[in-house]
């Protein structure tokens, strides 16, 4: 079986110069074309935590350290959750946080949902407030696609945001380490554009297990190798464009059936084997120079002996970490508000076990002032641990210089237009939709189609996935005139079983939206809907897609035609609609479902084949 990832890329980004502070840009003009690099000034530190700081970037973190009080020293730990919604000064909400950041001293934010332009503006005003500026995190894997802007309801207008890139499983289907090095790298600049430094990608995690309901397509597929490829030149992306690249969830949290939002997972597999399969890509991307890695909440009884979460083992965080992978980065626990830690202990026993496992940044502590309490508390008794808190309080200053924030902690808003969303970055998120389309399967040989009347579109979506399919619809309609229905799991036995009648057989293809949300629990087709597939599939023989989860195909497995995007969006829509009747899709589907498919399945097409 072979891996279709080049061992060797020339890697070049065709994009206009954008300005990043702390960054200058160079143009190549060989060949003709015209590929930006963005490079660090001669001014600027590494990303990479191997690479010493700089003499002055030294003395700054020794000098601030310096007039921290104990207590503000265990502050610099704590990040908390933001909104990045709009708030005026005197909404209660802001005032929390304004007084965590100027009174509690906290030492970063987790940066949620919201438009570019509010969350830039948002953190400005925050960092106005701070004393030693915030290292801001956001979860964008494998872009900021949090950032989108949001869906204006009932009138469907879309709000504009940041650029949306297809899935990590999407870019595991190109197989292509240049497009991962893309990815990461406009993540990494549109990330810095608003104020994010913690890029929380790339997920590290080997989706050996297609019944994980939380890792799925956030994963770069199911191949160790592969997958290891792939982080490692996603890493280098996000810090060549200027964030630090946080790999997550360590010790691997692929080959499990719980959502750590919900519950703990627990695995049993010897360390032989995570070593194998599951710490591979972790290993790769910290020899890239990964800044931060992310810990999971999931306990293995079979390596550690008991079912501690492994945020909370020093043995996972500092023994495995530090000592056999010879990580120097930050550590960053997920979640402490996640079912995976919370129902087990209190918020300030875990902040507690936490820094003693060797987390260096708490994230998300359900409130402040107890968990603050509690750190200072211990180190007052605890000269070991007061130790340690002073040696995360530092590894947190360091990474504060290591993005510049010695320098400045303002965004320019008229900047961020430059940067964020650009015509060129969308180019790419549409290069990697067009070229992760995979079908999986084809055994009567009918695509791609021939444009003719009479089809019949039928659109599976979720309730919550307002505009899923619109852009599939609309492109499928540039090719071809269709009757189109639309169904989600509300959709009764009865309205399906009454719309068969008005099916024509190897006419009809159906569009399968299944997004994969944290905390939800849930990536499968409604029974009802899925029930309707396998009884009319005989007679009526359709053509799937399947847009964002591909192993729904395991809830019909005798359908004859499967084709897959691992990703939601228009991109993805639009490319699978193309692909349908002009060919040329060519990815390989980088996971497998026993029984019904396998890796590197995928039927390859020229367009206009």
């Amino acid at each position: 079986m072979r891996l279709w990832f080049p061992a060797a890329v020339a890697i070049t980004l065709s994009l206009h110069p954008v300005s990043i502070p702390g960054f200058g840009t160079h143009v190549d003009t060989r060949n003709g074309e015209s590929s930006v690099s963005t490079v660090p000034l001669a001014s600027e530190e590494s990303r990479d935590p191997r690479v010493p700081l700089s003499l002055a970037g030294q003395q700054w973190v020794d000098s601030t350290f310096a007039t921290l009080s104990p207590r503000a020293r265990a502050a610099q730990l704590i990040h908390v959750w933001l909104l990045g919604d709009y708030e005026s000064t005197s909404d209660s909400a802001y005032a929390v946080t304004a007084r965590w950041v100027r009174d509690d001293g906290i030492g970063g934010i987790l940066m949620s949902v919201g438009s570019p332009i509010e969350v830039a503006a948002k953190l400005n005003a925050l960092q106005a407030l701070a004393r030693v500026p915030l290292l801001v995190g956001c979860d964008v894997e494998p872009s900021i696609g949090r950032l989108e802007g949001g869906l204006f309801i009932p009138s469907m207008l879309k709000g504009g945001g940041a650029t949306l890139i297809p899935t990590n499983m999407a870019i595991g289907a190109t197989g292509d380490t240049a497009l991962a090095y893309r990815a990461g790298l406009i993540t990494g600049r549109e990330s810095r554009a608003i104020g994010i430094h913690l890029a929380y990608a790339p997920v590290a995690d080997v989706n050996n297990n297609a019944a994980n309901p939380v890792i799925n397509v956030r994963s770069f597929g199911e191949d160790p190798a592969m997958v290891a490829a792939l982080a490692a030149a996603f890493t280098r992306g996000v810090q060549d464009g200027g964030a630090l690249a946080t790999v997550k969830h360590f010790p691997g949290h692929g080959d499990t059936e719980t959502d750590s939002h919900n519950a703990l997972p627990v695995v049993r597999l010897t360390h032989a084997r995570l070593d194998s399969v599951e710490f591979r890509p972790f290993r790769a991307a910290i020899n890239a120079g990964a800044a931060a890695v992310m810990s999971a909440h999931i306990s293995n009884p079979e390596w550690l002996g008991d079912d501690v979460p492994a945020t909370l083992q020093r043995r996972v965080l500092h023994d495995e970490l530090r000592d056999s992978l010879h990580f120097r980065g930050l550590t960053i626990t997920d979640a402490l508000t996640m079912q995976g830690v919370a129902r087990m202990f209190s918020q300030e026993e875990i902040a507690i076990r936490s820094v003693r496992a060797g987390a260096e940044v708490l994230l998300k502590p359900a409130d402040v002032a107890p968990v603050l309490r509690a750190l200072t508390l211990q180190a007052q008794v605890d000269a070991s641990f007061a130790a340690l808190l002073d040696a995360a309080a530092r590894k947190n200053l360091e990474m504060k210089v290591r993005v510049g924030l010695n320098r400045t902690a303002q965004m320019s808003l008229d900047s961020l237009r430059t940067t964020v969303g650009i015509t060129a970055h969308r180019r790419v998120a549409a290069q990697i939709a067009a070229r992760a389309i995979t079908v999986i399967r084809d055994s009567a040989g009918r695509l791609p189609l021939v444009a003719t009347s009479g089809l019949h579109l039928v659109v599976y979506t979720p309730e919550t996935e307002f505009g899923g399919g619109d852009a599939f619809v609309d492109e499928f309609r540039k090719a071809a005139r269709a009757e189109v229905t639309r169904v989600g799991p509300a959709t009764s036995r009865e309205t399906l079983d009454a719309l068969t009648a008005q099916l024509p057989p190897d006419r009809v293809v159906l569009l399968t939206v299944v997004r994969r949300v944290e905390g939800r629990g849930r990536v499968a087709l409604s029974e009802a809907f899925a029930g309707w597939v396998r009884e009319i599939t005989p007679r009526v023989r359709p053509i799937v897609v399947a847009a964002g989860n591909p192993y729904v195909i395991g809830q019909f497995p005798a359908i004859g035609a499967y084709m897959a995007t691992f990703s939601v969006g228009d991109a993805p829509e639009r490319a699978a609609a193309r692909a349908l009747f002009n060919g040329g899709f060519t990815g390989r589907s980088p996971v497998g479902l026993p029984g019904v498919f396998s890796r590197a399945d995928g039927i390859g097409s020229r367009a206009g084949q």
